[in-house]
């Protein structure tokens, strides 16, 4: 004869919990910049037969111990591996230009390089979120300041990068009623967070920034199609 088991005791299970512990062991704790020029290489659903290449811009180490290559991508510094999306960009891999090798994950370098930068700088949690990095935009990146329907858009450079303590990180765009001295520098008084100020903030590289300043109408049309909607989905919030 079977002995009768005495029910366990029900557990809540806070989902909301574990969500943000999830999120914690995702958020970026280190950044280090690309400086050797190695890609991110990214397919389109329309053209099914090539393969495209972006400039890395950094390297982030999440809490988790994970590395993931960093790019500027419509509105926000995106992880690489996250791009999913058949009509803007599909993520392949990253891509060493000199040897021409594809490599599915992160150079083990970047991996040591940051480790050790986060062991170094071993900063203590705060309840309130403070400035952990900064570092220099090195490719040009632009971005596209959108404030309200009655205003211009605002095409702006982006100088450098913030890294906060909750992971999250901003774009430093110039104030120029401030600009004291050139060249503009990580730290100059006239820098500011990109969304401190403006209701979207939109990233492009350089190239496609010289075509919008020459109004160049294929990327004018291309920019209102992509843009407008993520205006009036902001404009909604």
């Amino acid at each position: 004869m079977g002995m009768t088991l005495s029910p366990r005791p029900a557990r809540v299970i806070d989902l909301e919990t574990m969500r943000q512990k999830l999120q914690a062991k995702r958020r970026l704790v280190r950044l280090s910049p690309e400086l050797d020029g190695l890609e991110m290489v990214y397919s389109l659903a329309s053209d099914p037969d090539s393969l495209y290449g972006m400039p890395i811009l950094a390297w982030g180490l999440r809490e988790n111990g994970d590395v993931v290559g960093l790019v500027p991508w419509m509105e926000t510094l995106t992880p690489c591996h996250l791009l999913d999306d058949a009509e803007h960009g599909c993520f392949v891999g990253y891509r060493d230009p000199e040897t021409e090798e594809l490599l599915e994950v992160p150079p083990p370098h970047k991996a040591c390089e940051l480790t050790h930068a986060a062991a170094y700088f071993d900063y203590e949690e705060t309840r309130e979120i403070t400035l952990i990095q900064q570092i220099p935009d090195t490719q040009g990146t632009h971005a596209l300041c959108i404030d309200d329907d009655s205003r211009p858009w605002q095409l702006k450079q982006v100088f450098g990068w913030r890294l906060y303590s909750d992971g999250n990180v901003e774009a430093l765009l110039a104030d120029e009623t401030l600009v004291e001295s050139t060249p503009i520098l990580p730290g100059d008084a006239c820098l500011y967070p990109g969304r401190s100020r403006h209701r979207v903030v939109y990233f492009f590289q350089r190239s496609i920034a010289n075509r919008i300043r020459e109004q160049d109408p294929g990327t004018l049309e291309a920019l209102a199609l992509m843009v407008i909607p993520c205006a009036a989905e902001g404009a909604g919030n």
